[in-house]
């Protein structure tokens, strides 16, 4: 096996283009993951100035980290103690942002932004876990296909690079046009209506609560949904299988793994992983066998559960988070991405399914002629750190700390709260802060709403994720007002944890 997959940059573009889905795999296929993840630490350490100081600060010496055991025992690098560390050129491979003629940025937890340069060779990576969608599930190599980008324009690496990989979809020849009307439902609407009935299929691709907003809305306004063969693709959040039959039904699926598909993806890394038509029957079978689910991921919810290359984004475990390794123009070596899940190959997934009774692709709902991809599989329960995931946007507890650390409110708060995502009775989700009053205040019926105003201040002045993401209809926070020291939210006795999933 050769050590690493590379071409040169020139070729990169053709090479993708012109090269059939299954043998891009399959070139990848054909490399040692390790051998690769090592030549990339090796190339990181000549070649990016931050990366090589931030090994000679803690006594690495390049040169002795010749084999895989080695390289896992390298510290992790982390937003602290490198992105915010090093400047942005010196993180860029060869020390410099020329070349790179793309960038994303993403909020920090105080709204200090992070940027992401890249360039059209690292979309191109990218663009095959979006080709697995259109190809394994939608079929799109062989269906006129309409892609409504609903994720948000800007800035933020949703909207524009969704939009770029499936621009280098359709160059490659699939039939695909993109619309972008963005995050905006009345032009989502106006594409739907004047495009789709052009095509043989509809793709809306955004957060999973913004499409479900968009479903609904458009079945107020009289879309037939059913008409336009929807497909949808997913990416920001974790959402149940029953949440999945519920969107389909609307838009009249009738083949849920096929009809939709979720991406792992991060403004840092890219696209990590996708699901594939095998990863969601796997879980929907858990979600009937909740005790085999509790067995296989150690807790009684689910978590995303997608199929990922490993040559292209390496994944590692540490204590129960994610770690990754992936070529960029900001290399990503051991890199903590604080999500909270595991990896599984293959095989064990497969070893896994049989000792629960599970022996054929059939018995999992799929054709007994479907044929799974041979890729390892990374689950996902959402972000280790205390956040949440709103719309795709983080939402961090200091955000809400100083919308609760008013004048008007310190007489009557604690300043302890309990920030979380619940789902209404109609599936739809909202954001829901509940909040400590002080020993012997009861609840006023006039301050919650007021909170919850100043809460919505904050978010929008601090969180650039939250302005663009979240849609203005959803952005008021549903605030409750608990008694001191309440034993749903804020027991006596143990660390308090600002946020619930």
């Amino acid at each position: 096996m050769s050590n690493s997959l590379t071409y040169p940059s020139d070729g990169i573009f053709h090479h993708f283009i012109s090269t059939p889905l299954d043998t891009l795999l399959a070139e990848y296929q054909a490399v040692n993951p390790e051998d690769n993840v090592l030549a990339l630490f090796h190339r990181c350490a000549a070649e990016v100035p931050a990366y090589r100081r931030f090994l000679e600060s803690r006594g690495v010496n390049p040169a002795e980290i010749t084999s895989f055991p080695v390289f896992r025992e390298l510290l992790l690098m982390s937003k602290a103690n490198y992105m915010q560390a090093y400047p942005l050129p010196e993180r860029c491979q060869g020390g410099s942002l020329r070349g790179f003629d793309r960038v994303a940025v993403s909020s920090g937890s105080t709204g200090q932004p992070t940027f992401w340069p890249r360039s059209v060779q690292h979309e191109l990576e990218i663009a095959v876990r979006f080709e697995q969608v259109f190809c394994d599930s939608f079929r799109a190599q062989e269906r006129s296909t309409l892609a409504v980008v609903c994720f948000a324009l800007g800035n933020w690496v949703g909207g524009l690079y969704t939009t770029s990989c499936c621009w280098h979809l359709a160059r490659k020849g699939y039939p695909l046009m993109v619309a972008t009307p963005g995050n905006n439902k009345a032009e989502i609407f106006r594409v739907i209506r004047e495009l789709a009935p052009q095509f043989e299929q509809t793709v809306l691709l955004g957060y999973p609560p913004f499409v479900k907003d968009v479903i609904d809305a458009g079945a107020a306004e009289g879309i037939d949904w059913a008409r336009f063969s929807p497909k949808l693709v997913f990416a920001g959040e974790v959402f149940s299988e029953e949440w999945r039959s519920l969107l389909g039904q609307r838009i009249g699926s009738g083949s849920p793994c096929f009809d939709s598909a979720s991406l792992y993806g991060t403004a840092d890394g890219g696209v990590l992983g996708n699901e594939t038509p095998f990863s969601i029957a796997i879980r929907r079978w858990l979600a009937n066998h909740p005790d085999a689910a509790k067995s296989l991921f150690g807790e009684s919810r689910l978590p995303t559960l997608v199929q990922y290359d490993p040559v292209s984004r390496f994944f590692e475990t540490n204590e129960g988070t994610l770690v990754v390794s992936g070529e960029n123009a900001v290399p990503l070596v051991r890199y903590h991405i604080a999500d909270k899940g595991g990896v599984l190959s293959f095989d064990e997934m497969w070893h896994f399914l049989k000792q629960q009774g599970v022996e054929t692709i059939n018995d999992l709902g799929l054709n007994d002629d479907f044929q799974p991809r041979n890729l390892p599989f990374v689950y996902v329960f959402g972000r280790a750190d205390f956040t949440v995931s709103y719309y795709g946007a983080n939402i961090y507890p200091e955000n809400v700390t100083v919308g609760l650390e008013q004048p008007a409110f310190m007489a009557w708060l604690s300043g302890k709260f309990v920030l979380e995502i619940q789902e209404a009775v109609n599936g739809d989700n909202y954001l829901h802060i509940a909040v400590e009053l002080l020993p012997g205040i009861e609840p006023e019926v006039t301050l919650a709403p007021v909170i919850a105003e100043s809460i919505r201040a904050q978010l929008l002045r601090l969180n650039s994720e939250f302005t663009n993401y979240v849609p203005a209809e959803r952005q008021l926070p549903q605030i409750t007002l608990h008694s001191f020291a309440d034993a749903d939210y804020f027991p006596t006795g143990v660390k308090h944890r600002y946020t619930r999933r």
